[in-house]
């Protein structure tokens, strides 16, 4: 089994709902979730003109490999209504790759680690609650260095 680790998030509905429904579907999906963060509200990035979020970070384990688990994940926002309208805009779930076990991969749809997440507080700050020593396999930084900068 892979230790991986998800950022989720959601700015449409009942936020915190739809988080706690996304890490229910996430388990159903045969992924072990083994520790979630403190659910974060945060000021939208990117679009600004959208309301804010509730962002969360869960460790988790899974026998899927990268591709497999992306599908997955990708099949989780659907059903759960997620429609992409506007890039980087609102949306009812956001399920993000952040880490997969130390795999570094580029390709044309998936990118571990994530590419921006040593960018974002919404994710640095409840990765660094739930992994502080994580290194970042590209950074070579722990996540509570990436999360003072």
């Amino acid at each position: 089994m892979k230790t991986i680790y998800l950022g989720l998030g959601s700015n449409i509905g009942d936020r915190r709902a739809l988080l706690e429904d996304a890490l229910h579907r996430i388990a159903a999906a045969g992924i072990t979730i083994t520790k979630r963060s403190t659910v974060i509200e945060t000021e939208p990035a990117y679009v600004l003109n959208q309301p804010r979020f509730l962002n969360m970070v869960i460790e988790a384990k899974t026998t899927l490999m990268p591709r497999a688990l992306l599908r997955t994940l990708q099949r989780i926002e659907r059903d759960m209504g997620r429609r992409k309208i506007v890039d980087k805009g609102p949306r009812c779930i956001d399920i993000d790759i952040l880490f997969y076990g130390d795999v570094v991969m580029c390709t044309k749809d998936l990118t571990i680690p994530h590419a921006s997440l040593h960018e974002r507080r919404f994710v640095l700050e409840p990765l660094n609650e739930i992994a502080p020593r994580l290194v970042h396999p590209v950074l070579r930084k722990p996540v509570s260095e990436l999360a003072r900068l």
